[in-house]
């Protein structure tokens, strides 16, 4: 039997009197800063982890959002192609305190997007997330 997958990381969003979101640039699309669990870490501590690694921000430099944690779950392609496996998505919420620099590791680029609700970037995970944020009111 194979156990699930789980990746978490950070939605980031800077300015809050004209609030902007940051997505970072694969190849096909546009996803958050996340990253799988390592063995003995918790939900939070993978998603600071991989904001750190994703983007340069460090987590002095963000404050989270208590109380906010969006999941999903879905099914990706298991590497060796024979089926798929259940992914539980984990996200949470932070600000940025101060103008930040960006420093690429494993992308292509970035973004950082306007709030605009409803949002329309990438339908399986991105949108619904951000509806769930618009739906929290913690955003304005």
């Amino acid at each position: 039997m194979t156990s699930k997958l789980v990746s978490c990381g950070v939605l980031l969003f800077r300015n809050p009197g004209a609030p902007e979101f940051l997505l970072m640039k694969h190849l096909d699309r546009w996803d958050l800063p996340k990253g799988h669990v390592d063995p003995g870490e918790t939900e939070h501590e993978c998603a600071l982890r991989e904001m750190k690694e994703e983007t340069g921000i460090s987590r002095d430099l963000v404050r989270m959002e208590e109380g906010f944690r969006y999941e999903q779950e879905y099914l990706v392609r298991k590497l060796d192609g024979t089926g798929s496996v259940p992914k539980q998505l984990v996200i949470f919420l932070g600000w940025v305190s101060s103008p930040v620099e960006i420093h690429l590791t494993e992308h292509i680029g970035f973004q950082w997007f306007r709030w605009h609700p409803p949002h329309q970037i990438q339908q399986q995970t991105i949108d619904p997330m951000l509806a769930e944020v618009n739906g929290s009111g913690l955003i304005r």
